[in-house]
């Protein structure tokens, strides 16, 4: 008999029970880096000039903190309403990607005009969780853990907005900027345990290849880290799992 832990999803029978697995699931630490990482957020923004009910209006519209930072950057520089619109949402894009694959995952009856409203919640950790969650859950109980994984999340942005903004120049920079990167690395750490090993091809390769795309061309650089690992990571992924499926294949 196998000993292979059952995936956690299996053990919901109802929507109360996907909504609290879901709860329990970002209160555990992916709320707490969100929170930090919108504290970063509110400090940056009061270093930069802006008002506090701007910076926080930005946590509640935008949901995303590199928009949020790109957005704020842009129009210190005296970037005009359209360019910054637009940059916004080049970098919010990759919810694009997200919303596909995540989306059709749920039950039929749940993909309405309900997933408008839910679809500003999705965040790059909510996302992860949700993908780590469906696994051998009921599609009937699927929706109800994605909220119960957004709503803490999307509910803390705002106070740790608030908070950081009023915290700041009470703290070293250096810890701003940390606080800002915390959560796209705790995304990072969570992506690479969605679906082993390919994701964690992805970020191996990313780490290699960022210093040099960045050394040849600073403004390129993510996105053809992101297009040269990520496809490298596809192929040898797929190199591997024909290369262990070819001897059953064989008469």
């Amino acid at each position: 008999m196998s000993t292979r832990a059952l995936p956690p999803g299996s053990s919901v029978h109802n929507r109360r029970q996907a909504f609290k697995l879901g709860v329990r699931w970002a209160t555990h630490a992916p709320m707490w880096v969100l929170f930090a990482g919108m504290l970063g957020v509110g400090a940056l923004g009061k270093s930069q000039g802006f008002g506090d009910v701007f910076v926080v209006a930005s946590s509640f519209f935008i949901f995303a903190q590199p928009g949020q930072i790109v957005m704020m950057d842009m129009l210190l520089s005296g970037a005009a309403a359209v360019p910054v619109a637009l940059a916004v949402a080049l970098t919010s894009a990759r919810f694009f990607a997200m919303g596909v694959s995540l989306f059709p995952l749920l039950h039929k009856r749940h993909r309405t005009w309900r997933i408008v409203p839910a679809a500003h919640m999705l965040s790059m950790t909510t996302w992860a969780l949700s993908m780590r969650g469906f696994e051998g859950m009921a599609l009937r109980h699927r929706w109800y853990f994605f909220l119960g994984v957004c709503v803490p999340c999307w509910v803390v942005a705002v106070p740790g907005t608030w908070l950081g903004f009023h915290l700041a120049g009470r703290v070293p920079e250096a810890i701003t900027l940390t606080l800002v990167m915390l959560n796209p690395l705790f995304f990072l750490l969570t992506f690479a345990d969605v679906k082993a090993p390919i994701n964690r091809w992805a970020a191996g390769l990313g780490a290699l290849l960022m210093p040099l795309f960045n050394a040849i061309d600073s403004g390129t650089s993510l996105l053809l880290t992101a297009l040269v690992g990520g496809t490298a990571a596809y192929v040898l992924q797929h190199w591997l799992d024909q290369r262990g499926q070819s001897p059953g294949e064989r008469p």
